[in-house]
Parts: structure tokens; C-alpha cells; sequence
């Protein structure tokens, strides 16, 4: 009858494991060697590439950013000018459309005490020799205020406008085809320069 061997396990020998344990070492030292080897060379490199960097070169980079700058504040400065410039202009001649027009508004009256003194002479008769005379001073006066340009408001039959119309009084109309809100009679002229209206005319309007 034959004998069946065992076989053995073999157990490592502790100079094994021994020897195991500082080849792992070795090797992670000479990785960390390695590593260390390489941080000089990087460093060297970086010290070369700030050593490429010509001083010249930055000194013209920061000159052309002040350029840019300063080109960039006296653009604004330009602007700032122009637009005070501007503003001077068009408070200048606001300035002076307001003196021209209360100047004008000082001819007015005089001007409506031309045209009912012409108005009233015609009907009392007058000598028309002397009713002409005072026309021709009417009629110069009120072409210098035209030439000025000066408008006269004294239309009738027209529909009431509170912009050029101050309504004094209501009344029925005489013709039952008026309708509502028109200008019946004109008691004293309005003015105008361009839109703006300088004196409204009074008037009395339809019911």
C-alpha cells in the first residue's frame, strides 16, 4: 500500500520578508531621489525664463498703458468740453431769444393802441388825409414786428384753442349753425414767435 506525501507549506523565511520590505524602500527612496533631482531643473527653468524678459520690453509695455491712459482721459476731457460747450451755446441763445422778446413784448400795446385808433377814426370820420397819415405809422409798425417775426392771433371762426385763446365770456352764437367752443369776436390780438406764444388772444367763444 502506498503512502500518500504531504506537501508541505512553505512559510516564508523572515530574511524573505526582511528583504521584501527594503527593496520597497529602495525603490520609494530613488522615486523621491528622482523627484527631488527634477524640482532644481524646474527651477532653473523658470529662472531662465524671467531671464529671457528684456527689462526693455516691460519698460515699453508700461509706457504704451500710460499712453493708453492718458489718450483715454483726454478723450473724456474732449467730450466733457464739448458738451459744457454746447450747453453754453444753447443757454446763450435761449438768453438772447428771451431778451429779443421782451424788448418785442413792449411794442405791443403800442401797437394795439395804433390799430383802435386807426379803427375808431374811421368811424367818426376823420379827415382822411390825416386818417392815412396815422395808418401809414399803424401799418409800419406792425410790419417792423412782422419782420421780427411776430404773428398776429385775431382770427374768428375758428375752433377755440387754449394754447393761443384766453376766453373771457360765452355767448350764443347769432348763426344756429356755430357749433360749441368757437371764436365769436376777438376783444384784444394775441402774438406769437414761431410756436411760442407770447401773449394769448382774449376772446369770447360760442356756447
Amino acid at each position: 500500500m502506498k503512502m500518500k506525501k504531504r506537501t508541505a507549506k512553505t512559510n516564508p523565511k523572515p530574511e524573505d520578508t526582511l528583504k521584501d520590505h527594503t527593496g520597497e524602500e529602495t525603490n520609494t527612496a530613488e522615486r523621491e531621489t528622482d523627484s527631488t533631482d527634477t524640482q532644481p531643473e524646474a527651477i532653473e527653468n523658470e529662472i531662465r525664463t524671467d531671464e529671457s524678459i528684456d527689462p526693455k520690453d516691460e519698460i515699453i509695455a508700461n509706457l504704451i498703458a500710460q499712453i493708453d491712459q492718458k489718450n483715454d482721459q483726454l478723450l473724456r476731457k474732449v467730450a466733457e468740453f464739448e458738451n459744457m460747450r454746447k450747453r453754453v451755446q444753447n443757454e446763450r441763445m435761449k438768453l438772447f431769444e428771451d431778451a429779443r422778446i421782451d424788448a418785442l413784448q413792449q411794442f405791443l400795446p403800442v401797437n394795439d393802441d395804433l390799430q383802435r385808433t386807426v379803427l375808431a377814426l374811421k368811424e367818426t370820420g376823420m379827415d382822411e388825409k390825416y386818417l392815412k397819415g396815422i395808418e401809414l405809422v399803424a401799418n409800419k409798425m406792425a410790419n417792423t414786428l412782422n419782420q421780427y417775426g411776430i404773428e398776429i392771433i385775431n382770427q374768428v371762426n375758428v375752433p377755440f384753442d387754449v394754447n393761443l385763446h384766453d376766453a373771457l365770456m360765452r355767448q350764443k352764437p347769432e348763426d344756429k349753425n356755430t357749433g360749441s367752443d368757437i371764436v365769436l369776436q376777438v376783444l384784444e390780438d394775441g402774438y406769437k414767435i414761431g410756436d411760442r406764444v407770447i401773449r394769448h388772444a382774449k376772446v369770447i367763444v360760442s356756447e
